[in-house]
């Protein structure tokens, strides 16, 4: 952005390295990355759901549709008018609430330890489990993917040379949340722990009930924001003829509807995300960002160079844990269906 100040997103850092075909793959992983993480959205919505209330379903033409698929379906009538709107301030603003809700979700989850009987008390057996490293690599790559979201970060501050300290603040404070609940987790349920730790909170306590309320209401409010970059992209490619509010509906309803039938022929919350942050984080979050670099800098015609070469490793080792990442979730993925 240093080198092209009119640039506003990703995308076009993109395109200032390798033209179009740059945008389109840099395009491409965003979108779809955006695409999987709001069918998480479902299935995590499904699976808290269905933990709350089992055995809740109905029959349709004979065939019984009940536990997390049931609720997967429920909350996508719920999205569907979020998703016609045109005007998503109200969302916006309760998606923003997304750092107290984070904040709600780690206090309530040590509470539910230290004083409703849970309790800190399992120990690990082993000290690494080498066959979760791949997954434990994807995982935490998802949860540091933001950087498709850096440009417009940038363009958007009055200060720009804070934009580091901005990053390194964020950072820091993210690692301390991700670390906390991750040794809460662990410390309260051991290796039983699962994919999301609602699941494992008794429903019967409050401080559970905050925590699983708090984790429902966020996906259902930022999946509209989610979509939004899809929908706008999809319609774009239409002529302004066609660029109509049904067209929008249709776009924003279809998508919906894909993301369901990828929630119930994958519910599987855990891994999904495992294969979104080994596939496509790492790769929109480490790998495009270092290429895009040396291409744009010029660096590349120093294969030599101290800088050229700390880069090009830190390349090898994101293509690496993309590979093995992506392999690892897909064959959990398969093993699980």
């Amino acid at each position: 952005m240093d080198a092209k100040s009119d640039i506003r997103t990703y995308p076009e850092v993109g395109e200032l390295a390798f033209g179009n075909n740059g945008k389109i793959v840099v395009s491409v992983f965003m979108y779809v990355e955006l695409y999987l993480v709001a069918t998480g959205f479902l299935i995590l919505e499904g699976d808290n759901l269905n933990n709350m209330f089992p055995d809740v379903g109905f029959e349709l033409f004979g065939l019984r549709i009940a536990g997390q698929a049931f609720f997967v379906l429920v909350v996508a009538l719920i999205i569907l008018p979020s998703v016609w709107l045109d005007n998503l301030s109200l969302l916006s603003f309760v998606s923003a609430s997304g750092v107290l809700a984070s904040a709600i979700i780690i206090g309530s989850v040590f509470w539910c330890g230290a004083f409703d009987g849970i309790g800190f008390k399992h120990k690990g057996t082993t000290l690494i489990n080498w066959k979760g490293i791949p997954n434990s690599i994807s995982l935490f790559a998802f949860c540091y993917c933001a950087h498709p979201v850096f440009p417009t970060l940038y363009t958007s501050m009055k200060n720009k040379r804070q934009f580091s300290n901005v990053l390194t603040f964020c950072f820091i404070i993210c690692t301390f949340c991700y670390a906390s609940m991750a040794v809460m987790g662990y410390a309260m349920f051991g290796s039983d722990i699962q994919s999301q730790i609602t699941l494992n909170l008794p429903t019967g306590k409050i401080s559970s009930l905050i925590a699983i309320y708090t984790t429902l209401v966020n996906p259902i409010c930022k999946y509209a924001l989610m979509t939004v970059p899809i929908v706008t992209a999809i319609k774009n490619r239409f002529t302004s003829n066609y660029n109509t509010k049904p067209l929008t509906m249709l776009i924003s309803t279809t998508l919906l509807v894909s993301n369901v039938i990828v929630a119930l022929a994958i519910p599987f919350f855990g891994s999904l995300m495992s294969l979104v942050g080994a596939f496509l984080s790492v790769t929109a979050s480490i790998i495009l960002p270092c290429v895009c670099y040396l291409k744009i800098s010029g660096n590349y015609k120093k294969p030599f160079g101290f800088e050229t070469i700390i880069i090009s490793s830190i390349i090898m080792v994101g293509v690496v844990v993309a590979i093995v990442g992506t392999y690892v979730a897909l064959a959990e993925i398969v093993g699980q269906m």
